[in-house]
């Protein structure tokens, strides 16, 4: 399918600081123990997402990320399916990210 894109943490890094914007679709909980710490985060949970998707631009890059990479895949999906063109699922989600010993913020 058109769009389905994997993009691992270091390129999303990358393209974070180059104005792509990282969704996070992590609830609030899972996002006050271990937060991003990235430039363009925009929290967006996946139990809103469907009411709240046409607040993401359509001319921007978007990276969706969740725990593991499950629950943006499927967001990923439905914007995909919504008409968005430049999206790309953050492979492994933050735990990925924290690995690659990328910046978090943990409570």
């Amino acid at each position: 399918m058109h769009g389905l894109r994997q993009i691992d943490p270091a390129t999303a890094l990358e393209h974070l600081s180059a104005g792509a914007l990282l969704i996070d679709v992590r609830e609030p909980g899972e996002v006050q123990r271990l937060a991003f710490d990235a430039p363009n985060v925009v929290q967006m949970p996946l139990s809103q997402f469907a009411q709240r998707y046409h607040e993401l631009p359509r001319d921007r890059e978007l990276i969706i990320a969740c725990a593991s990479g499950a629950r943006s895949f499927q967001a990923m999906q439905f914007l995909v399916h919504h008409g968005h063109n430049h999206v790309s699922n953050l492979q492994g989600g933050i735990g990925m990210w924290r690995l690659h010993g990328l910046p978090v913020v943990a409570a």
